[in-house]
C-alpha cells in the first residue's frame, strides 16, 4: 500500500472526501516529523511509538575497493510496534 492507497482507504473508512483524508494524513506525518526533529517521541497507544535513535560512528567498507571508510554518527527515526499491533499481525 502506498500513500495514495492509504488516502483512499482512510477516505472510505472514515466516510470523508479524499481531500480531507489527504490533509489529515499529511498533517499527521508533518506533526510526527516536527516532533522527531526536536528530539521528542510520538506514542500512539496500541499502535506504536516513533522516536529518534542515535547511531554511533563506525568504520565501514567500500564494497568495490574493500577500503575502510568512516561512517559518521547520525540520528535516525525509529518505530517500535505496540502490543495491539503485534497481536493483530500475528
Amino acid at each position: 500500500m502506498n500513500k495514495s492507497d492509504l488516502i483512499m482507504a482512510v477516505a472510505e473508512s472514515a466516510d470523508i472526501t479524499k481531500a480531507k483524508a489527504e490533509a489529515a494524513i499529511n498533517a499527521l506525518m508533518a506533526t510526527i516529523t516536527t516532533e522527531l526533529k526536536v528530539g521528542g517521541s510520538v506514542a500512539l497507544t496500541g499502535f506504536g511509538t516513533f522516536q529518534v535513535r542515535a547511531r554511533a560512528a563506525r568504520t565501514g567498507r567500500n564494497p568495490q575497493t574493500g577500503e575502510a571508510i568512516e561512517v559518521a554518527a547520525a540520528n535516525i527515526p525509529g518505530f517500535k510496534a505496540g502490543k495491539a499491533l503485534k497481536d493483530a499481525v500475528n
